[in-house]
């Protein structure tokens, strides 16, 4: 509950923010009436869901390996050194701490309402969601975003910290797919190099850097000055006006994602741990089945791999594993330590946040509702807020 204290704050990326976005006053009290983001639960989707994933997991785990002519790879699997599967949980474990640290970098300014339980409850209940429906990670950012709005952030300031939050997330993505495609194939870094997943990603993450860079010099009114100059054009204008507040909030969040960078927030060190202990969890995989391949292609063959995750697949079940054998057989690693190594990391990165994750959402729905029986949600225009206990 709220202890009504009013403390004094000067956030210059919230103050960015307010100006980009344009916001003059405080939520309205309708924001109460937002639902919890959920699925309508029927028998039918029940079974469903479950006959798709124990399909899906059958094929991976008994299927896959018959497939390709490597039926000792499921007998393998069971043979994995205890000592390097222990350290691959571990691993995987603090990939989901580094999540969780850059969150609070880049939510946890002015609404300390969300402390590091409710922080938990949040990322890992989005992880959930991430692992369980598809479109490449939706259902978790529709879920975090409903959980701080209910916390009493505006809505344009969640949506312009959610795109700093995927910004900082996947700029180290683009950032790594850069420099470990032209160190593979320049020589600088030790292991195969096929032009096509090393320089073609490389391009493309450059690319993506570019473009975001050139999104974040459009004014803070972008969408007002469209609208203003199609405002002759009748609805074509207001339908342009429309469509160009998201590269202004595409803007508007990568300047905050550059003005957070700038402040040194040891938080932000979240993105890079989270995923080079997701990178580790699989390169401890590897070791546990007595295979080594070099750290940068294994490095590179995750990312490339990776992008098999937006397939319209529930966690990218199928999709991911399949990404990641082929990238990892494309750098010349094994087919069989890739199969038998792959399909242990997923284990871990799939199953290990899913339970936590559901009990998480359990436990973030009470939260909520003692939310909702505090004060009204706080507009980020003010200059105070209210401290609040976890």
């Amino acid at each position: 509950m709220p202890s009504g204290r009013s403390v004094r704050t000067n956030d210059p990326t919230t103050v960015s923010e307010n100006a980009d976005n344009g916001v003059t006053g405080s939520a309205g009290a309708n924001e109460y009436a937002e639902q919890m983001p959920r699925v309508r639960v029927t028998r039918g989707r029940v079974i469903a869901s479950v006959v798709f994933v124990v399909s899906i997991v059958a094929f991976l785990y008994f299927g896959l390996p018959k497939l390709v002519g490597l039926r000792a790879s499921l007998k393998k699997l069971e043979q994995g050194d205890a000592w390097w599967l222990g350290a691959a949980a571990m691993l995987e474990i603090f990939s989901f701490l580094g999540y969780v640290a850059l969150f609070r970098a880049v939510f946890v300014h002015r609404t300390t309402r969300i402390g590091w339980r409710a922080s938990y409850e949040i990322t890992m209940s989005g992880l959930a969601a991430t692992r369980l429906f598809a479109a490449a990670g939706a259902g978790g950012i529709a879920l975090t975003a409903w959980a701080l709005r209910r916390s009493g952030m505006e809505g344009r300031l969640v949506a312009s910290r959610m795109v700093a939050f995927m910004v900082l997330l996947y700029g180290v993505y683009m950032a790594v797919l850069v420099l470990g495609g032209i160190g593979l194939y320049t020589g600088l870094l030790p292991g195969s190099a096929p032009f096509a997943i090393t320089i073609i990603p490389a391009i493309f993450g450059g690319g993506v850097i570019v473009l975001f860079l050139a999104i974040s010099l459009l004014p803070g009114d972008f969408d007002r000055l469209v609208a203003r100059a199609t405002r002759m054009h009748g609805i074509l204008g207001r339908v342009a006006g429309r469509v160009a507040t998201v590269p202004r909030a595409a803007a508007a969040g990568v300047r905050t994602a550059i003005t957070l960078v700038r402040s040194r927030d040891p938080g932000l060190l979240g993105a890079p741990a989270w995923w080079a202990f997701d990178i580790a969890t699989l390169w401890a995989c590897f070791h546990a089945f007595g295979a080594s391949p070099p750290v940068a292609v294994v490095v590179m063959a995750y990312f490339v791999g990776w992008i098999a995750n937006t397939l319209p697949l529930p966690g990218g079940i199928g999709g991911v594993e399949g990404g990641l054998i082929g990238s990892l057989t494309a750098f010349g690693v094994g087919v069989q330590s890739a199969v038998v190594a792959v399909l242990a990391y997923r284990a871990f990165s799939f199953w290990l946040p899913t339970l936590p994750g559901g009990l998480a959402y359990l436990q973030l729905r009470r939260r909520v509702s003692r939310w909702q029986s505090g004060a009204p949600p706080l507009s980020p225009g003010a200059r105070t807020y209210t401290r609040w206990s976890d």
